[in-house]
């Protein structure tokens, strides 16, 4: 059975988040650095075949009205380009993830100020367990 791959793209840093083998529970996986997409799809290609990734779920990062932003457009574009490693790819709305993933750490006493990396890979462990929970 493969897994699940939640990402959630930022212009500077991209949280990933990792299905179990059921596919019913969500964990926060790591942090990668947005360098460039070449970078991005190396890294991606080589996790997909590690942990037999079965398809992404992007988080799409929708205004409070749930009407596009910038940020929106960008995500889309990523969507579309790592199409090209031949594995499904969903978008789920993200909305208001990174806010509950910090709360979240602020309630386990973990300092946010600093760790932007933890809210990141949190916030597509949040939007990937919804995902899952709306597919299983």
């Amino acid at each position: 059975m493969g897994q699940i791959l939640g990402v959630d793209y930022g212009d500077r840093r991209i949280g990933l988040a990792i299905s179990d083998e059921t596919k019913s529970i969500a964990f926060p996986y790591k942090v990668i650095e947005n360098k460039s997409f070449n970078f991005i799809i190396d890294f991606l290609k080589k996790l997909c075949f590690k942990k037999r990734i079965e398809s992404l779920v992007v988080g799409l990062p929708l205004a409070l009205n749930g009407k596009d932003t910038p940020q929106t457009e960008k995500v889309r574009q990523f969507s579309k380009d790592i199409e090209i490693l031949e594995i499904p790819v969903f978008l789920h709305d993200e909305r208001l993830s990174s806010l509950s993933a910090k709360r979240s750490l602020i309630e386990e006493k973990i300092k946010t100020g600093h760790n932007k990396e933890k809210i990141d890979e949190r916030a597509a462990a949040i939007f990937l367990q919804q995902f899952l929970d709306m597919n299983n």
